[in-house]
């Protein structure tokens, strides 16, 4: 989902783990070993419950080794009971500004092909890590900006996948999508909307990224065929 390469008290979105997109690699998708990915998680589910059920679906040609999140999630919740049906661990870790367990994470991702955290984290790994967020920032931040949002009346919203790099929100875009909404919607289906568009851009994200169809160009941005 997640795929990863930031970490702060609040663990942010979704991000996954695979080879730098730096590198040269031939890869026959059909052939070849599906990329490794540990999932670092929100406290929100739906980006993380989109890609469970694609990669249950056979439509994201990875192997999910875990789960990571600093927000804990009961046994009888749809993503521990699917997590366990699927057998992937699940890992809470609680963080801190002071302490906010890397040395654990890394121990954790080792393994994996992609991932997003701090720069020193992001030196050790050495490995992709790939982020979604809502195109709600930076206008709006802090404590629930799609209500700011909504309240502002804002006409167009949008969600970014990148890779994660040590400056917050600002490494090489992979893809975004954008969608209108208008006075008819509510909360409710403002929130829906914004959520679909963040489900849809880390998805196609990831598979471009397993496609190998992801280039580096120039010094912050991307080639995607």
């Amino acid at each position: 989902m997640a795929l990863t390469r930031r970490i702060s008290s609040s663990i942010p979105h979704y991000f996954g783990f695979a080879e730098s997109a730096t590198r040269s690699v031939v890869r026959v998708p059909d052939l070849d070993p599906k990329f490794k990915i540990g999932i670092l998680a929100s406290k929100q589910d739906h980006c993380l419950v989109d890609l469970l059920h694609r990669w249950q679906e056979g439509r994201l040609p990875v192997e999910i080794t875990c789960v990571i999140s600093n927000h804990e999630r009961g046994p009888n919740t749809h993503v521990i009971r699917f997590l366990e049906r699927n057998n992937i661990p699940y890992h809470y870790l609680n963080t801190t500004k002071e302490n906010k367990r890397e040395g654990e994470i890394l121990e954790l991702v080792l393994d994996t092909d992609f991932l997003i955290l701090s720069g020193n984290f992001l030196r050790t790994y050495g490995k992709d890590v790939i982020n979604i967020h809502h195109g709600l920032l930076p206008s709006f931040k802090g404590g629930n900006p799609s209500k700011q949002a909504f309240d502002a009346g804002v006409k167009l919203i949008g969600a970014t996948s990148h890779f994660v790099t040590e400056e917050l929100d600002s490494g090489p875009i992979i893809e975004q999508m954008v969608e209108r909404v208008s006075h008819r919607d509510n909360l409710e289906s403002f929130v829906q909307k914004s959520e679909n568009l963040e489900r849809q851009c880390l998805a196609k994200a990831m598979r471009s990224y397993c496609e190998l169809r992801v280039l580096p160009y120039e010094e912050n941005r991307t080639v995607v065929f």
